[in-house]
């Protein structure tokens, strides 16, 4: 598995209380034409708290269907119930994944050796590559690089790391711990162009839902050192960054993929639907950009 360059982390589409089949698909193959590097179903911007065990199993079937083999799917399967996180990781390997992705555990504060002990469980119950989701400001625990270290050298399925601290300091120490065939995944648009000038290998975005041309284009350009054009794209994306951060994600980012007329703008509570203040602000951005 390469996972490299720009990964969509996917919205789910609803519709009528229930997974909206179609709009899935369409919208899964309208990022693989758009030349997006791999596809993540069941992260947080797509919901995945608020999926049933069948929904979040039906998600990921489709996407892996939808897919087939064009680009790697890094399927969501963490928990803070470990044996959740089991059942799920097995669930995505048994359906065809390419990798996991894992959100460290969240609400229950573990220390770091307890970060350690879950993804070792659950390695020893599935193994296949991992992408460890480290995301404080959702989980209330961050994952120190030395432990992040102590991980890739005792757990082979630890392959990457999907870091949302946007801490710089905290990027670079994992670089320079974890070595340069390790994979640093942006996990915040924000930090695309930072991060991958500090060694990482590209990001899982929730910007390339609504623009996955610019922002494959972006991580190219970075991994080929072409930082002129890697900073002119970054910057021409800001202003659409910070509006999918107008309120909580994935708010924003449903709002415009509805705008767009890829899906019903359907959100699940206590996801709330966009104000009309930022809804009309995200209109006339994307009216600005030509997406709608």
């Amino acid at each position: 598995m390469e996972c490299k360059g720009a990964l969509t982390a996917l919205v789910t589409p609803f519709k009528n209380g229930a997974i909206d089949e179609q709009a899935y698909r369409n919208f899964i193959e309208w990022q693989i034409e758009c030349g997006i590097n791999g596809v993540v179903p069941c992260g947080t911007t797509g919901e995945s708290a608020t999926l049933s065990h069948a929904e979040h199993k039906q998600v990921i079937r489709i996407c892996i269907d939808q897919v087939k083999g064009r680009v790697p799917v890094i399927a969501g399967s963490g928990s803070n119930n470990t044996v959740e996180a089991i059942e799920l990781t097995k669930f995505a390997k048994a359906a065809g994944a390419d990798g996991a992705l894992m959100i460290t555990p969240y609400y229950n504060k573990p220390t770091q050796e307890g970060l350690v002990a879950h993804f070792k469980a659950i390695a020893h119950e599935v193994s296949m590559p991992f992408i460890v989701y480290n995301v404080p400001g959702r989980t209330g625990t961050n994952l120190l690089p030395k432990t992040l270290g102590r991980m890739a050298r005792e757990i082979p399925e630890v392959v990457g790391v999907k870091e949302a601290t946007a801490d710089l300091k905290q990027a670079a120490e994992i670089v320079e711990i974890c070595g340069e065939d390790f994979t640093l995944l942006s996990g915040d648009d924000f930090t695309i162009l930072p991060f991958l000038a500090l060694g990482g290998k590209g990001v899982i975005s929730v910007i390339s839902n609504i623009e996955p041309a610019k922002v494959s284009q972006m991580c190219a350009a970075c991994l080929k050192n072409d930082w002129i054009q890697a900073r002119n794209l970054f910057y021409n994306l800001s202003p659409l960054t910070r509006a999918m951060f107008l309120e909580s994600n994935p708010i924003p980012v449903k709002t415009a993929a509805a705008l767009m007329g890829k899906m019903e703008p359907t959100l699940r509570l206590p996801m709330y639907p966009l104000s009309k203040e930022h809804t009309l602000e995200l209109e006339t951005l994307l009216k600005q950009r030509k997406l709608i």
